[in-house]
């Protein structure tokens, strides 16, 4: 099948290369002509495993190709996807406006029928929008079918490649026999392609983003809880999860969430409801929960030093979550700028975040390569992304390196026991108590 992805960032260039992996001929369109020829010589603009070496393969077997030439790839490809960004407006609603203009340059151009596949995250009601606009500019049949993604940074490889489902939303059978054989490849593992309407498509992919983010922050008023009364957060969550009906996925108490979809989506969601009449009362609790959450750090921090302007502080890990370069909304951001404020030295390290961190914080922060050289006179370690290489330092070093052997750990990685044994003055979350 010859198929067009509008979009190269995050979601385009992964369903580019996986649909292309699957034996499907690609074109990756993109504005930017930077991007475009760093792709075609094999280089990823982003860190997701597995990604780069299935680009290369793509490009050797002549599978992908990419081009700035939005036209080529209207008249070529049979099924055309468009997975620009959506990005959150001033009053957090989902900014649609990249979507239509891609929607309205289809339909001026298109010399023949298309399925037209919005695969970027939009609000209920947007595939209307679309049918409006081709309907109006174009006078070849057409279908809209809606694909939101589901992928995980970091692990965005094997969620399409293996998804625990496919959710299309359409109007034809004709769209659900196209839809249906471009997937097929990915669902033999008898995982299911639940056919939809439009509407029931776009807003399942704001249900599922909005009920994880409101889960990771349950627990965390719930850890806040724990601190306050002294239980231990680890014994309530096996506690309550070991219960059938409830799943233990994404309990995890740390420092909040961030990226590019919860904070986004949850928001958007709440301004979809609010345009109903809706309040959704639960997403906006979701919401102002994580957004003190991730001072909740800072707020130990600030409690354990008598002062703290003239102090150096060590941060580990500056992605929002570990195995991505995705600095959007990372929790770690939010601390640096509340020590900054009160006059805190801050020196940083992440195993791949250091470069998209340096373009925010500029020389504000001093960023290290190497996770010990951050520590070198500091006088406490914070713990905000749970990369693996984190899990087991040599705690031996750490406190050799660090003035005062503080550690802060916003993800709950250390075991509290054995590192107040080793000598350490200790703090985390939901368990500081215990």
């Amino acid at each position: 099948m010859k198929i067009a992805v509008f979009g190269t960032g995050y979601v385009g260039l992964v369903a580019a290369v996986c649909f292309a992996d699957a034996g499907n001929h690609i074109i990756g369109v993109d504005i930017d002509a930077g991007k475009i020829g760093r792709l075609l010589d094999g280089q990823v603009p982003i860190y997701e495993p597995g990604l780069e070496d299935l680009l290369k393969s793509a490009l050797k077997y002549k599978r992908i190709e990419f081009t700035t030439d939005k036209l080529l790839a209207v008249k070529q490809a049979q099924v055309i996807f468009i997975a620009v960004g959506t990005p959150e407006g001033e009053d957090g609603s989902a900014d649609v406006s990249h979507v239509l203009d891609v929607a309205e340059f289809i339909a001026k151009n298109m010399t023949e029928e298309k399925i037209i596949v919005l695969k970027s995250t939009v609000p209920v009601g947007t595939a209307e929008k679309l049918k409006n606009i081709v309907s109006h500019f174009s006078k070849h049949s057409f279908d809209i079918v809606s694909n939101p993604e589901f992928l995980k940074e970091g692990a965005s490889i094997d969620d399409f490649l293996k998804p625990d489902r496919v959710v299309i939303g359409c109007e034809t059978e004709k769209a659900r026999k196209v839809m249906g054989e471009l997937y097929a490849p990915f669902v033999k593992n008898g995982n299911p392609i639940l056919f939809m309407k439009n509407k029931a498509a776009e807003l399942t992919k704001y249900a599922a983003n909005a009920f994880l983010a409101t889960k990771i922050s349950f627990i965390n008023e719930l850890a806040q809880l724990a601190d306050a009364v002294g239980a231990d957060i680890e014994e309530v969550k096996k506690g309550f999860t070991s219960d059938s009906r409830i799943n233990p996925a994404f309990f995890y108490p740390g420092v909040g969430y961030g990226g590019s979809c919860f904070p986004k989506d949850v928001k958007a969601l709440i301004k979809t409801g609010e345009s109903h009449k809706i309040s959704m009362d639960i997403a906006k609790a979701t919401d102002r929960v994580n957004d003190n959450q991730k001072t909740v750090l800072t707020q130990k921090i600030k409690k354990h030093y008598p002062k703290l302007k003239g102090l150096t502080l060590s941060l580990w890990g500056l992605a929002f979550k570990p195995r991505t370069d995705d600095v959007r909304e990372a929790p770690a951001f939010a601390i640096i700028e509340d020590l900054l404020a009160e006059g805190v030295k801050v020196k940083a390290y992440d195993p791949v975040a250091l470069e998209n961190s340096k373009k925010h914080f500029g020389s504000k922060v001093e960023f290290f390569t190497e996770s010990y050289d951050a520590l070198k006179d500091s006088d406490g370690l914070i713990v905000v992304t749970e990369w693996n290489e984190f899990r087991s330092p040599d705690f031996k070093i750490v406190k050799n390196l660090l003035k005062q052997p503080v550690i802060f750990d916003g993800r709950n990685i250390f075991d509290p026991t054995q590192i107040r044994k080793l000598g350490f003055t200790y703090y985390c979350i939901g368990r500081d108590k215990a």
